[in-house]
């Protein structure tokens, strides 16, 4: 006999699929509880629209969730405050949570924090590259700028400007040294 499986049924198959099983199976077990009906004329023509339909349902959730990885991918850097000692190192770590919520505040739109996949542990100001999954087949990447309280993205550009600079003059420096000897 053919049946239409309503659900998942394990060591059996999956939803949608035409499976040949006994009537005693069927009547006494899949029929009671929902889980299969008939494979007749009228509930294969109803399965075959319901396939379409879920395809055209799943293209579109598909096409949205591309839209939405390329809107997340366009942002720029995201900086966060938070508080940390001289060297650095934070007092505690920023959460999923925390940059969920600072992801919703920069898209207007409510971001899961499971969703989301940070490159380490974040325990330390600097860069990190957060992961967000939206389906198994889309993902975005935006990058993340921990700070310390009281620092300022622009105020880091400068400093790192700075430093390559002053690392620059030592180089020059060095060799004027060399070329005296």
């Amino acid at each position: 006999m053919k049946v239409i499986l309503q659900d998942n049924v394990q060591k059996l198959g999956k939803a949608g699929e035409i499976v040949e099983i006994k009537r005693g199976y069927f009547r006494n077990y899949l029929e009671p509880r929902g889980l299969a009906m008939l494979a007749t004329k009228g509930t294969l023509k109803k399965r075959e629209e319901d396939l379409e339909s879920y395809r055209r349902k799943a293209e579109k959730a598909h096409n949205e969730a591309v839209a939405f990885a390329e809107k997340i991918s366009s942002l720029p850097t995201m900086v966060m405050n938070v508080k940390a000692g001289e060297t650095g190192k934070l007092y505690g770590k920023v959460t999923n949570k925390e940059v969920a919520q600072l992801l919703e505040k920069s898209l207007g739109h409510e971001i899961d924090k499971r969703l989301l996949k940070v490159s380490g542990d974040i325990n330390a100001t600097g860069t990190y590259k957060v992961q967000v999954k939206l389906t198994p087949e889309v993902q975005a990447e935006v990058q993340l700028e921990v700070l310390a309280e009281g620092q300022s993205y622009k105020l880091k550009e400068e400093a790192s400007e700075e430093k390559a600079k002053a690392e620059e003059t030592e180089a020059e420096a060095g060799e004027e040294e060399k070329t005296e000897e």
